[in-house]
């Protein structure tokens, strides 16, 4: 299963990144651990999810995902043979705290002091996410995030985890992506737990914020002083379609509540004034936003990820001729008081996921951040594409298109680099193919494909690219 890397001499003129750069991979325990009753693990909302007939395509589960449980050795190892110096993974709540408060469950942290080992034994730093998505379930059964207490319960699991593993950990991250937890598990029902409720969408938006102040105050308390801290997000590249002012408003609306709803608490300390008008109707902010909420949430933290796959491009909404959000079967809307915007297709090539291929909208994020946050260091912690892969009859996996989408998305981070963005590391999105939330097994993101009949990993082309990136610092040409 070795990868063929070809020659560790960079092309003349290639681009560089600089020296200590983190070149990494990233997972999810419910997308690859599997074994999801094994040795005293409960089940979470994705588990309850994807059984829900209906929910995933195929009615596919992560029962078996990957088999990472048992077969991380193996995947560590072929990490190790990419020559990646970081990983970037996430902890299964519940498997380490089963009912998501009292009783901790010991095989579940052995199973990480086990895998930690392992990473650190091959010369591999590990990144660790506390919350991927994977709630208890019975968390969710006393209100889930819109429950002010889960996110206490989620300090004191921050706290249980960095005990045990802190010694040898030295890179946390609290939450990925809370618009993903918020916005599609509450608001679309697309993501576990299934919801359809944008007052709920701002309940649980706000309590996973008090979430991540909470587990980052925990955290402090136990870890080295050396361990950093920090936060997930997948900020959004908002464009408006056009510059008429119905345009320009709802690329205001969207901005606020993909990117300024969370950006503004976590690092100014305040809720910006234009989406709390906006949303007034819909929640009490000044009783949802209890004195010392925004104290907790803006903690100092030592970097922030980014989670980035394709721009937005927004319009408004002709109220008289065009149909409403929820017509023609679709899901509803994620965005609350947003029902006059329209969402609208970037021409040019997609993934399988029928998401536009757009590097500069990294570009444009990252430079964002560069202005708005110049003291924050940024690491891009998710990026990557679905395509259709296959295995062709000698056994070999050839993907130009995944190549042709890192390496324009790797050229946009060094641009961002080069002008000044102080972006520290880029973790591929994904290592292998997984379950891939409510698409089930039918959309393969990983470098690494999966034969999930029989377990069998087979490096792409893509993989060999990336190593070669990996072992010089340079990009090969596509």
């Amino acid at each position: 299963m070795s990868v063929d890397v070809q020659s560790s001499h960079a092309p003349a003129g290639a681009t560089a990144f600089p020296a200590g750069f983190l070149w990494g991979a990233a997972t999810a325990a419910y997308q690859i651990e599997g074994s999801a009753a094994a040795d005293g693990r409960a089940p979470s909302i994705w588990d309850t999810f994807s059984h829900t007939p209906g929910r995933v395509h195929n009615g596919d589960t992560g029962d078996i995902a990957c088999d990472h449980y048992r077969r991380f050795g193996d995947d560590i190892a072929l990490m190790a043979d990419l020559g990646l110096n970081a990983y970037r993974f996430s902890l299964a709540w519940p498997r380490i705290v089963p009912r998501g408060s009292g009783p901790v469950n010991r095989a579940g942290l052995d199973f990480y002091d086990r895998l930690v080992d392992e990473l650190l034994d091959h010369g591999i730093r590990p990144v660790v996410t506390l919350y991927h998505w994977d709630l208890p379930q019975a968390l969710e059964d006393d209100g889930g995030w819109t429950n002010r207490a889960t996110a206490e319960r989620f300090a004191e699991y921050a706290a249980v985890t960095a005990t045990r593993l802190g010694d040898r950990i030295p890179a946390w991250t609290t939450l990925n992506e809370p618009w993903c937890s918020a916005f599609l598990g509450y608001g679309s029902g697309v993501h576990a737990p299934g919801r359809h409720s944008h007052p709920e969408v701002l309940r649980a938006h706000h309590h996973l914020l008090l979430a991540h102040g909470l587990a980052t105050a925990a955290l402090r308390s136990v870890l080295p002083t050396s361990a950093e801290v920090s936060l997930t997000l997948n900020l959004a590249a908002v464009r408006p379609h056009t510059q008429d002012p119905a345009d320009l408003d709802a690329a205001r609306r969207i901005d606020g509540l993909a990117n300024r709803l969370f950006l503004d608490p976590v690092f100014h300390g305040r809720y910006p004034d234009d989406v709390l008008t906006d949303t007034a109707h819909l929640v009490d902010w000044d009783t949802l936003v209890r004195p010392g909420d925004l104290g907790e949430i803006s903690r100092p933290i030592d970097s922030l990820g980014i989670n980035y796959y394709s721009p937005t491009v927004v319009a408004g909404r002709d109220p008289e001729n065009a149909p409403a959000p929820d017509d023609d079967g679709a899901a509803p809307s994620p965005w609350p008081a947003a029902d006059q915007v329209r969402f609208l297709p970037l021409p040019g090539p997609a993934t399988a996921m029928d998401w536009p291929i757009d590097a500069d909208g990294l570009h444009q994020v990252l430079t964002r951040l560069r202005d708005e946050l110049p003291s924050v260091p940024l690491v891009v912690t998710e990026n990557g594409a679905a395509f259709d892969d296959y295995t062709d009859p000698d056994g070999h996996v050839h993907d130009p298109e995944r190549i042709s989408y890192l390496h324009a998305h790797l050229t946009a981070v060094a641009r961002a680099l080069a002008e000044g963005a102080d972006v520290r590391g880029y973790f591929v999105w994904s290592l292998l193919d997984n379950f891939e939330w409510a698409f089930g097994y039918s959309k393969r993101f990983g470098i690494v494909h999966v034969d999930f009949a029989s377990q069998r990993r087979t490096p792409k082309d893509s993989a060999a690219w990336y190593a070669r990136a990996v072992r010089t610092g340079h990009l090969p040409p596509p």
